[in-house]
């Protein structure tokens, strides 16, 4: 039985090296800009994902049952695939930056996330206005008090290689919202049909 009236959404999580790497940058940046207080929420390893889907903050029970059926189907027919896990930039732009995160690419990224689209409007969801932007959030900023110093930092690694991984499943994930980090609940995974040699 699926949960009723949660924030939820679809996701992709990385290899365990490449969280690692990413981590390792986060605080290699942290370290650098630790005392000017710059108001930047980093994010932890263990919340590192390539969103697919964000679903809402009140999605019924009866919405993620009809999903889960829908993402079972999409996995059985997917095989497993790589993504390259490179480049750090920000939104809008790191003049005036709301999330930092590093790149995605992978030829096989935008047609998954079309299924899982077309699910999601199935399972009775409103389309998603924005366009699908692979990225992993590796901050959000608040007070850009001292976004100077941490720009620079930024911007000294904004061709960074973190390497590639092998995604093998989907996830549906529950969002539990707090004082502190998020917590995500894994919901439903999702194993690909195939894996690729």
């Amino acid at each position: 039985m699926m949960p009723d009236g949660v924030r939820a959404f679809v996701a992709l999580k990385m290899a365990p090296g490449v969280e690692q790497a990413v981590a390792d940058f986060i605080e290699s940046i942290r370290k650098v800009t630790a005392d000017r207080g710059n108001g930047i929420r980093w994010t932890r390893r263990d919340n590192l994902h390539l969103t697919l889907r964000f679903l809402g903050d009140g999605v019924t029970a009866a919405t993620l049952e009809r999903l889960d059926d829908a993402l079972r189907d999409i996995a059985a027919a997917t095989a497993s695939f790589k993504i390259e896990v490179r480049g750090i930039g920000a939104f809008p732009n790191l003049s005036r930056p709301r999330v930092l995160w590093v790149g995605l690419e992978s030829a096989e990224l935008q047609g998954l996330a079309n299924k899982i689209e077309r699910a999601a409007v199935s399972a009775g969801l409103a389309p998603e206005r924005r366009a699908f932007a692979p990225h992993l959030t590796i901050a959000r900023t608040g007070d850009l008090a001292g976004w100077s110093e941490t720009r620079r930092a930024i911007e000294t690694a904004v061709e960074r290689d973190f390497g590639s991984t092998a995604v093998e499943a989907l996830t549906l994930y529950r969002s539990i919202l707090g004082r502190g980090y998020p917590v995500y609940e894994e919901l439903g995974r999702y194993p690909f049909a195939s894996k690729n040699p």
